[in-house]
């Protein structure tokens, strides 16, 4: 019963360090630990064994295969088509200009090529942002002001009435 505990804790571990990517923790063939080397590559520290991640995969897939469909690079590589359009949606990947499909943006639904906005909505998604965190700057700096205080001027404020 404690073994199956002790299992069941390094699995969790395990796909909590692995990530959205299927990242690779330890090397298939010696067991090592392995190493990010950049790229969605990483390296055994013993055998140096290369590895690739779900994001590496996708990518040297399609640097090879230029055009290929998210349903074509799902069947090659094996990553499934609900990560493909994650690293979409954060830019990690571009759909090329020549494809007959694209993504739309979340605000205008105008076709785009990676993200979740077109430029337009991208700049006023922004700027809402920035004005949300003047505003919520400048509410807690009430009270706080470099405005002089209304009434009686200078000394007088502070002289004791007697």
């Amino acid at each position: 019963m404690e073994n199956e505990k002790e299992n069941s804790r390094e699995a969790r571990l395990d796909q909590l360090l692995m990530g959205d990517y299927h990242r690779p923790v330890h090397c298939p063939e010696c067991g090592g630990v392995m190493v990010f080397k950049g790229v969605g590559e990483y390296e055994c520290e013993d055998c140096g064994k290369m590895e690739m991640d779900d994001y590496g995969k996708v990518r040297a897939y399609v640097e090879k295969h230029k055009g290929a469909t998210m349903v074509d690079v799902e069947l090659e590589t094996g990553v499934k088509q609900k990560a493909i359009r994650k690293m979409l949606r954060e830019e990690r990947l571009e759909v090329t200009a020549d494809s007959k499909t694209f993504l739309r943006c979340e605000v205008c639904g105008e076709a785009i090529r990676s993200g979740r906005f077109c430029q337009k909505c991208k700049v006023n998604v922004n700027r809402r942002i920035e004005e949300q965190a003047r505003s919520q700057k400048n509410n807690a700096l009430a009270g706080f002001g470099l405005d002089r205080p209304k009434g009686d001027e200078g000394e007088k404020r502070f002289v004791r009435s007697k």
